[in-house]
């Protein structure tokens, strides 16, 4: 997301903005289920970390998926020494805003975490997301599990194929190294907005961007939603 600093002037609404995130939305809501998928398992617990443009929608929409324990926004793809939000936002670092997702995968599968995945952002988009530009919001899969490599690669190969998306989907996938969870004041971003907490100092960021991304979920998951069907 822009720096909380900068005025909303700065990101928002520059032609085509809007015209491209409501086409983004109708064609998302048609993605397939995955093919290849999780066996069932007996396991409670997986995790798995996601970059899909700013951490603080991405976070919201998680932490209301059924089967989901905790997300959690941080940065991954970088060193230790700099994930800082202040370092990290002048896209040298290495790092992308991040947020890192566990599941019970008895509750929910990883095939549909990446249907939510790439349903909520765009995967077409190279190192940009609407407003947000810079390699710190690219859109990239952190897998922790030889299996979700597989189905990852696998997803993105069947959407390619399908013709899902009007571009060519850029996303990445490469094992995570390391995750570093982000300042307190970064988590939940969304609900401190919308309680008018002091932490939220870019509430139109929130509610141009972010409060829709989280509508849209319930709407085209309501099967997936926490407190849903």
């Amino acid at each position: 997301m822009t720096n909380p600093t900068i005025g909303f002037s700065r990101i928002v609404l520059r032609s085509g903005l809007v015209a491209a995130i409501v086409t983004f939305t109708l064609g998302a809501a048609t993605l397939p289920n995955p093919v290849a998928d999780q066996s069932r398992t007996e396991k409670k617990t997986e995790s798995v970390v996601l970059a899909g443009g700013c951490f603080w929608g991405i976070q919201a929409v998680f932490e209301a998926v059924k089967g989901v324990s905790s997300a959690v926004s941080g940065y991954a793809g970088g060193s230790k020494a700099n994930a800082h939000y202040e370092i990290v936002s002048s896209g040298t670092t290495g790092h992308a805003e991040s947020v890192q997702v566990t599941f019970d995968p008895s509750q929910v599968s990883f095939g549909q975490l990446l249907k939510v995945y790439f349903s909520v952002h765009d995967p077409t988009t190279l190192n940009r997301q609407y407003p947000d530009e810079g390699t710190q919001y690219r859109s990239e899969i952190f897998y922790t599990t030889d299996e979700q490599k597989r189905i990852a690669e696998a997803y993105i190969q069947q959407l390619s194929s399908a013709n899902a998306f009007p571009k060519p989907i850029v996303t990445k996938v490469a094992a995570l190294q390391a995750f570093y969870r982000a300042e307190d004041y970064h988590q939940d971003y969304l609900l401190h907005c919308q309680q008018g907490s002091p932490l939220c100092t870019n509430k139109r960021y929130i509610d141009a961007f972010d409060v829709p991304k989280l509508a849209d979920f319930r709407h085209q998951f309501p099967q997936l939603a926490k407190g849903g069907n």
